[in-house]
């Protein structure tokens, strides 16, 4: 390590005073909200303040200036020290931190994006390492800039699964520009958190996943520059920072006591501001300015629109899986962009990312099979607009990252995610790999659009779409090969759908996505046998949805028949039902998986849960009759 100054009094001594000050910001904010948590704040006032004016290197009036140092709050709750730390640092006026809470301010309860200083919301708890972990293996692989990431974590939250996912991410890749901080307040919401004050257990733990782990009081400022320097010399490894520290640290008669969890201090807050404001030994103006970034990393911009290197280049008729559809795509967006990323979770050469890595290697990163952490670590890479980012894997697994998904949609953030294996076509490896809920979950997510191609030419056009769509996008791709039904120029847009089948005479409009829309093109074919007329259409995005569909239907009778390889909640005949809810003589029957399916050949499957083209003719035949 390379020698380590300590600071001078002075300066140890303005640490002391602004970790105060932070304190006493958190108990004005709080009270005038009459909600928050000051103790929480309390905790972690001295790492705030060295973080902020001693050791961070950041642009105060540009805080997402792609140079600047990043710092991610995964302890959420928290979030009035974080708004004092800015203001105190000259962002905006200190006065400010009164509209803490209020409808028409952007200081929220926990951080999000409205504020120009937070990169991510959180608040869901387990989190944020993650995404400190993606943003540092931008900073240190793709931007090869010298900018550090920090994240500050509560002692809690090292109860989620999550967390450890994050930690053995950033060990695998050798994160030294990151650095993890664990506030060890000893308190959770409810009660003592596990470990309490074990910190030998803590650093034991963190070792062992391959952290440089450092032990430290958390409120002795001296000790914690040098922990921080110490870590902006480590090589090799990221560092975790284990901070000692006290919920309520200097509130007297409330510091480490249980039950003032989520508390403002009301009427305890006059005794403990005079005792806070006697601690502070320089009453002026702050000395301290943050340093600058020591290297300039210039802005990306993707204005311009990405686009494939290469079109589409398939023949009609010919039979190609969506998902090895989605591979070609990717690897063209990546050829034509190095900013373009694609992430798996150990499926690559069953989602096709693989075809990334292969040609482009710097390109991708393997997440291993840690689907939450997958889905972080794609959302930091995409934070300050850095890379354009695409997660990858069996759909159904998206589930177990839910949260994330959520969270991501709160923090704004441009995230793409494909999920192959979709549905009972799969076969014979069953119900735990089949996708039958993912369109109902991401059709939830309000920033969300959600694609659902049938076709190889299609599903390349959207990957294409993707990349220049801003909040989360799903594909959908399929295991079974299914026919080219497109010209490799075929437009395709957002909310835009393609009618496959038409004739002057039809009847019945019948709606398929995927391998359904192929089962409708079959059962098209064996009702004009008998003399009946089906309208076939292909929706592309499920949402949004085109409102063309209302007129096809009115067209054909007002008689609409949906297939879908998914359950009938939340799916395309939900969505389908919510577009036509308004109209009149319009009525939708559904196909779909109506209970747990099971293992066995793809078309056996269609057939036993009614969704092949036999179902179909079979629906039509009673819609028609009724």
């Amino acid at each position: 390590m390379a020698s380590y100054h300590k600071p001078e009094s002075k300066v140890v001594q303005e640490l002391r005073d602004i970790a105060n000050k932070l304190r006493v910001d958190s108990i004005t904010s709080t009270n005038v909200t009459k909600s928050g948590h000051p103790t929480s704040c309390s905790s972690m006032a001295e790492i705030m303040s060295v973080l902020f004016f001693h050791t961070m290197r950041y642009k105060v009036q540009t805080p997402k200036d792609p140079s600047n140092d990043r710092f991610i709050l995964s302890k959420g709750h928290a979030a009035p020290i974080l708004y004092a730390a800015w203001a105190e640092a000259g962002l905006f006026p200190v006065t400010d931190l009164n509209n803490l809470r209020k409808i028409d301010s952007d200081l929220e309860g926990h951080p999000t994006p409205r504020l120009n200083f937070v990169d991510v919301a959180t608040g869901s708890l387990g989190q944020g390492l993650s995404v400190a972990a993606g943003m540092a293996y931008v900073g240190k692989y793709i931007d090869n800039a010298p900018y550090k990431v920090y994240c500050l974590m509560g002692d809690g939250e090292a109860a989620e699964g999550s967390l450890w996912e994050a930690m053995h991410f950033a060990s695998k890749y050798k994160l030294d520009n990151l650095v993890a901080i664990l506030d060890v307040n000893r308190l959770g919401q409810s009660e003592p958190t596990a470990l309490q004050h074990d910190m030998d257990t803590y650093r034991k733990r963190l070792e062992a996943f391959g952290f440089n782990a450092l032990v430290v009081d958390g409120h002795d400022v001296e000790e914690l520059c040098k922990a921080f320097h110490e870590a902006s010399e480590t090589k090799g490894r990221p560092t975790a920072i284990i901070a000692k520290t006290f919920k309520g640290k200097n509130f007297p008669n409330i510091e480490d006591q249980d039950n003032w969890h989520g508390k403002p201090l009301g009427d305890d807050s006059p005794a403990v501001l005079e005792y806070l404001k006697g601690l502070i030994k320089n009453n002026g103006a702050i000395q301290l300015i943050p340093s600058k970034p020591v290297v300039e990393v210039p802005p990306t911009n993707f204005a311009a629109g990405v686009k494939l290197s290469q079109p589409p280049n398939y023949k009609m008729g010919e039979l190609v899986a969506t998902r090895l559809a989605y591979g070609n795509a990717l690897q063209k967006l990546a050829a034509a962009n190095d900013r373009v990323i694609a992430l798996d979770g150990d499926t690559k050469n069953s989602t096709f990312s693989d075809k990334v890595l292969k040609n482009t290697p710097k390109q991708y990163i393997e997440c291993y099979i840690a689907e939450q952490n997958l889905v972080g670590v794609a959302i930091g890479a995409a934070c300050r607009d850095r890379t354009i980012t695409f997660a990858s894997t069996f759909a159904c697994f998206f589930t177990r990252a839910f949260d994330q998904i959520r969270m991501g949609a709160i923090s704004q953030t441009n995230l793409n995610c494909c999920g192959s294996h979709a549905g009972i076509s799969i076969g014979e490896d069953g119900p735990s790999q089949m996708a039958l809920e993912d369109l109902a979950m991401f059709r939830t997510i309000p920033t969300a659009t959600v694609f659902y191609p049938s076709d190889a030419v299609s599903t390349e056009y959207a990957v294409e779409l993707c990349a220049n769509t801003k909040g989360i996008c799903f594909i959908r791709s399929s295991r079974p090969n299914t026919a080219v039904l497109y010209k490799n120029d075929e437009p395709f847009a957002i909310g835009k759908s393609k009618v496959v089948r038409t004739n002057p005479a039809d009847k019945v409009l019948i709606i398929g996505a995927g391998v359904t829309l192929h089962e409708a093109l079959k059962a098209a074919d064996e009702l004009e046998k008998s003399g009946i007329h089906a309208r076939v259409v292909d929706p592309f995005t499920i949402k949004p949805l085109d409102p063309e569909i209302i007129q096809h239907a009115k067209a054909v009778g007002g008689k609409i028949v949906t297939v879908e390889d998914h359950y009938p909640e939340g799916g395309l005949g939900d969505a389908v039902c919510s577009l036509v809810s308004e109209e009149k003589n319009i009525i939708v029957k559904k196909l779909a998986v109506r209970s747990v399916p099971r293992s066995g050949p793809s078309a056996v499957l269609l057939e036993k849960f009614e969704i092949d083209s036999k179902a179909i003719v079979k629906a039509v035949n009673q819609i028609l009759a009724a």
